[in-house]
Order: structure tokens, then sequence, then C-alpha cells
């Protein structure tokens, strides 16, 4: 047994450094909390531009990532990397309405080449089970582990094509106001983990948070969820 002044001074112990876990605890969430809340600005933005997403690309699509203000230097420096969010529709085929949130992140390959010196702005669209399934489980290297595009712009554009039919991913980027598809082959998509229990604070994978509907979607993310519900309903498929 723990003699009685012992389990006094760690009981002090424990006692003392709860407010600083708490108070660490609550500024990880906030920071997730936010990165949501700017990926919601990003969408709102994109989708009400004239040569925004074609509107049957997003009806097709499995998921949405947003990367809200990726900068060239994280990736060049190699010290961070692009942070963001994966909304997917619910449903053992994706065909449900849009669920809850999971943390992303973006890294490597040749973004730093693509993007400039400039934030930028990312939107991925997940377009068929296999390429959701595979983001939901692993990290996935874009052109090799999962075929992607530049996606289409504009609401009329042609959006049949053999390539675009092909790829379990589109790709956008927006950065000085200009929305365009952008080639990112060799990144990489991964679930983020931390960012994914600073959140929900408790651990729980993407695959939990995009297939169980125990796990619920924070307040935050519910404008993000209600845009995509309204831009796009149903799955057509």
């Amino acid at each position: 047994m723990i003699p009685l002044k012992r389990w006094a001074v760690v009981m002090i112990g424990i006692l003392a450094f709860a407010p600083v876990t708490f108070a660490r605890n609550h500024d990880e969430a906030k920071k997730e909390e936010d990165r949501i809340a700017n990926s919601s600005t990003v969408m709102t933005e994109i989708l009400n531009v004239p040569d925004n997403i074609p509107r049957d690309l997003l009806d097709k699509a499995r998921c949405v990532v947003v990367m809200p203000s990726v900068l060239k230097a994280a990736f060049i420096l190699g010290a961070d990397y692009g942070r963001g969010t994966m909304v997917c529709r619910t449903g053992k085929d994706f065909s449900g309405p849009w669920g809850a949130p999971a943390m992303y992140a973006l890294e490597g390959g040749s973004i730093g080449f693509q993007i400039g010196g400039e934030a930028t702005d990312f939107v991925f669209l997940i377009m068929n089970d296999r390429g959701a399934n595979s983001l939901l489980h692993s990290k996935v290297k874009l052109g090799a582990d999962a075929s992607i595009a530049a996606g289409p712009v504009g609401r009329d554009a042609a959006a049949d094509t053999d390539a675009y039919m092909r790829s379990e991913i589109l790709s956008y980027s927006r950065a000085r106001g200009v929305f365009a598809g952008v080639s990112l082959e060799g990144s990489t998509l991964r679930p983020d983990n931390k960012a994914n229990r600073d959140l929900y604070g408790r651990s729980v994978t993407a695959a939990q948070i995009i297939r169980e509907s125990e796990v619920q979607a924070p307040s935050i993310a519910s404008h993000l969820i209600a845009q995509l519900e309204n831009a796009s309903p149903r799955l057509r498929s």
C-alpha cells in the first residue's frame, strides 16, 4: 500500500496537472474545430462562384475532402502539411445524407511546385466506393494507389469524358481567387488520427467516424454538412 503521506502527494500532483491537461486538450480540439470552420468557408465560396465544380460531378461524389490554406513553405521545409477534413455520404454504398467529418492530412509530392508561394485551397472529389474505402483505412498515394485527374470547372462543363469517369479522385485548387483543376500526382492523403482524437475527445478512426452512425458530428460541422446536403442531397450513379 502507498503510505498516506505519499498518496496525498501523488493526488496533489495529479490535481495540479489536471487544469493544464484540460487546457491543452481544449486547445487541440479548438484547433480542429477551426479547420472545419475554414473548410466550410472554402466550400461556401467555391459553391457560390460561376465557374465552380460541375453539379453532376458533385452528385456522383461519395466524399469531399477540403484542405484550406495550404502553404508551399510547409512542404519545402518538411515541417508541416496541409490539414483539412473529409465528409462522406452515409450508408453502406455511400448513398445516404452527408455525415460526420473525419480529419485528413495532405503531404509531399509536387504540391510545393504546383502552388508557388501562395496559400492555396484544395478540394478533392472521391468518385467511387473503392477510392472512398481506400482513404478510410490507409494512406493513399495519389496517382499510384488511387487514380487522380484535374477536375473540370464550370457548371456546364462536360464531365462525362473517359478521364473523369475512370478517375477515383478529381482535384481542384483555388489561389488568388482563381479556381481550377490541378494535378497532385505523387502527393498523399491520409487519415489524421491525432486530429480525429482531439476533435472527438477519444480514439476513433476515420472509418468509424464515416461508417458508424453513433459517431455524432460536432456542432461546428453543421454548416459544412448543410452546404453539401443543399448542393447535392442524393448520390446519382
